[in-house]
């Protein structure tokens, strides 16, 4: 456990200087802990120093951990993989967060299959910012539609945006995702998520106002494979 703690301590610090060298607040940044491919023994390490929302992207895998770790009781779950149609019913049953949503027929199958009785799931459109071909997520100028279209769902809350930039170009796109986040705030007052930025590039994410950094190896260490 002890590797883990000191882990997110110096995670949290690299945040905490970011902040201070964009003239934030730290309050401002949550740190998301990318926990795919992890045991749910390291998600509890890492809960009991103190951390609290998770990130998972391969969804059996992740309904496993979830099932194993039900009296965390104030885990906040984030789905950030791509989606398939037919694991939606999953992602909608499980999760409280889910950042790629990038079709419309994903936009009306979360809401369908949400219960009444769970909160609204919140929602990020994942933008495919650096427009590449092979990448997930939707072109910009197709964001208002996106958007009014989550806002028209009664089991869905839109939060904001995400992106993963192209590598080597994440200043660019950094630049022209908090332009997008801060024009789209204008007209859907319940955006306040601005989801970008790893552990090598956390500093630039934040001063373009990322609200939410996405950190997996530098707090568990190399991934695993995957069981999806």
């Amino acid at each position: 456990m002890t590797h883990i703690k000191n882990n997110l301590a110096a995670i949290k610090l690299q945040i905490t200087q970011a902040c201070e060298l964009a003239n934030r607040s730290i309050d401002e940044v949550c740190l998301l802990a990318v926990s795919k491919t992890k045991s749910a023994d390291l998600i509890q390490q890492a809960y009991d120093s103190g951390q609290r929302a998770f990130g998972e992207s391969y969804i059996q895998e992740a309904v496993e951990k979830i099932q194993q770790l039900t009296h965390l009781n104030d885990i906040s779950w984030h789905f950030i993989g791509p989606i398939q149609s037919n694991k939606t019913r999953l992602i909608a049953e499980n999760f409280s967060w889910v950042h790629s949503v990038d079709r419309e027929k994903i936009i009306h199958r979360l809401n369908e299959q949400r219960s009444n009785q769970d909160t609204p799931l919140n929602v990020c459109l994942q933008v495919n910012i650096s427009d590449e071909k092979a990448k997930s997520g939707i072109n910009v100028n197709e964001l208002e539609r996106y958007a009014s279209l989550i806002e028209q769902a009664k089991h869905l809350t839109l939060r904001g945006l995400m992106a993963i930039p192209k590598k080597n170009d994440s200043s660019e796109s950094f630049h022209k995702m908090a332009e997008l986040f801060t024009k789209l705030k204008l007209s859907h007052p319940s955006i306040d998520t601005l989801s970008m930025g790893m552990s090598g590039d956390l500093t630039e994410a934040i001063a373009n106002h990322s609200t939410m950094v996405r950190i997996g190896t530098a707090i568990f260490g190399e991934r695993e494979i995957a069981k999806e």
